[in-house]
């Protein structure tokens, strides 16, 4: 096909191709070094909304939350130098959470380079192992090529980040280029003897488990993995923070390996015959720190399934390896035949009634119980509704005791990072403005992006955000009680009002001290017609979902420590 062609400076010829690649809408923080391709958003306003933020970091993992959400690229813009640190920590969340993303980087111009100008990095090396790609853009006619490598790269395969810089001054010149049509996204597929294989693994088990987790999965996928899981009547668990993939009232579900899987579907895991994992990398947190499956050659039998090729016997030497993508996969798993009747209904049974033994709450220190609040979220929202969180003890809760109904309902980041939830929220809301949004932090997680609130008014996104305030970085000090107790040091925390500062950033800010307290200020903040903020003060000895920080204590002392 003949291509038209045209005279634009680069930075036209760039959000061209964003356009083209169907982007509608990007996250980022302005800089003068990417002035041209502001420039050219402004004539584009109607068809590509720039979601302005408050800090990179912020605007990454907004990019982050908007890829998982759509299973299209999030795009962030960035400055050079401090831009692109600060918006670093949402290129590792990609990549470990297999996310596609381009980041957009605006660079020194090309004739000051290798002098440690203003803000110069040499992003090649410093994303080097944290992004599928790296890419510096030195010819404006080369924008339309090589922003389709970076769309296909970021979505195909096990998907993942893409870092492009852009120096100032090329994105000035004026070229006379044709556009790249849109990225096309490739699904790969098992072969027929693979597909044989694990029919006959099938039959041979006893006690089947499958696992499923990772990047690349559509709605599509989803319902093809239930008919599978269906069909063959198998026990389905999620890996860590993937556990909408599976409806959790199902009753094949066996429950999520993460930081609150529950001591039976441990167990299982390593009673199981049969493990299936479908795209799940089986990392440390879906491992038990690789204590759940032997290595390097597991006790049970492995079918690793997963999209990048480089994932296939890199931990664990597997049963079978089949490199393919989620959507690929399952389209033939849901269409394969059991050969005989499945015969271990009562080990899927099994493994669902652990789980729902497991949503059973302790009572914690304090007047605040989590486990209540939880129960009657789940019991409150709608299927639909989308529940956002960051890292720490906190997100035990809404991790062991909320059942996620529908894909795309569980926003968190599987590399563990603080001050995602916040932030992650207002690009979930922003994007899907018709579905609940809540949104978990800590006190110590909120306040790492928290400034969002910000974005969150500017935007009218109604996320309702929940602060747990327990006055410490509550993970770090469970394990300095574990491993030198009653020597907490670097962990206290002064807390503001957080429900003063919402309200000073325009929000409706509510606090709660009572467990009976929560769900009217739940209501009033959904009736406030704002984006709103309520703050949990919980007792500091609820330090987890099982022990209190002095039986924890007392517990280390006993063993000696």
């Amino acid at each position: 096909m003949k291509q038209s062609l045209s005279s634009r400076n680069g930075g036209r010829i760039l959000i061209d191709a964003l356009r083209i690649h169907g982007v509608d809408r990007v996250f980022g923080v302005p800089g003068e070094s990417y002035l041209a391709a502001l420039d050219a958003f402004h004539d584009l306003e109607s068809e590509i909304e720039f979601v302005i933020c408050r800090q990179e970091g912020g605007a990454a993992y907004m990019a982050e939350a908007y890829g998982k959400l759509t299973g299209k690229p999030g795009i962030c813009f960035v400055t050079r130098g401090p831009g692109a640190t600060n918006a670093s920590v949402g290129v590792h969340t990609a990549f470990q959470d297999s996310t596609p993303m381009i980041l957009f980087i605006g660079q020194v111009a090309r004739d000051q380079m290798e002098r440690e100008a203003f803000q110069e990095i040499d992003y090649r090396r410093m994303f080097g192992q944290m992004a599928k790609w790296v890419v510096e853009i030195e010819d404006a006619a080369r924008i339309p090529e090589l922003i389709s490598q970076a769309f296909h790269r970021a979505v195909n395969g096990r998907p993942g980040p893409v870092v492009v810089a852009l120096p100032e001054d090329m994105l000035t010149d004026i070229v006379t280029v044709g556009d790249a049509p849109a990225y096309k996204r490739i699904e790969t597929y098992a072969g027929e003897p693979q597909l044989q294989e694990l029919n006959l693994l099938l039959a041979e088990a006893v006690r089947p488990l499958v696992v499923v987790g990772g990047g690349g999965w559509t709605q599509q996928a989803v319902d093809d993995l239930k008919s599978f899981a269906e069909t063959y009547e198998l026990p389905v668990a999620a890996s860590f923070r993937c556990q909408d993939m599976f409806d959790n009232m199902h009753p094949n579900y066996a429950g999520d390996l993460g930081l609150a899987a529950g001591p039976k579907l441990i167990q299982a895991v390593k009673d199981c015959d049969l493990l299936i994992s479908i795209g799940a990398r089986l990392g440390e947190m879906t491992t038990g720190a690789y204590t759940l499956i032997d290595i390097p050659v597991p006790t049970q039998k492995l079918v690793h399934i997963h999209a990048g090729a480089d994932e296939l016997g890199r931990v664990y030497h597997p049963t079978l390896a089949i490199n393919a993508s989620p959507v690929g996969v399952l389209s033939q798993l849901a269409e394969l035949k059991p050969r005989a009747a499945p015969a271990w209904r009562a080990w899927t049974s099994g493994r669902n009634a652990d789980y729902r033994e497991n949503l059973t709450h302790p009572q914690t220190p304090g007047d605040v119980q989590m486990g209540d609040i939880m129960e009657w979220l789940r019991g409150y929202l709608k299927p639909d509704a989308i529940l956002t969180m960051g890292a720490g003890n906190y997100t035990a809760w809404a991790h062991r005791f909320y059942q996620y109904r529908t894909y795309r309902s569980q926003l968190g980041p599987t590399n563990g990072s603080m001050g995602y939830g916040v932030p992650a929220a207002v690009a979930a809301k922003i994007t899907a403005p018709e579905r609940a949004v809540v949104a978990f932090a800590g006190d110590g997680c909120f306040l790492m992006n928290g400034q969002e609130l910000a974005t969150a008014m500017q935007y009218d996104a109604r996320v309702i955000f929940l602060v747990i305030n327990n006055g410490m970085y509550g993970t770090i000090r469970m394990h300095q009680e574990r491993n030198f107790p009653g020597r907490p040091s670097g962990t206290r925390l002064t807390n503001p009002d957080f429900a003063a500062l919402a309200r000073s950033y325009g929000l409706h800010g509510e606090v709660v001290e009572k467990t009976t307290d929560f769900g009217q200020a739940f209501q009033r903040c959904e009736g406030s017609g704002k984006p709103s903020l309520i703050e949990i003060r919980i007792d500091p000895e609820a330090l987890t979902v099982k022990q209190s920080l002095s039986q924890i204590r007392e517990q280390a002392i006993a063993q000696g420590k």
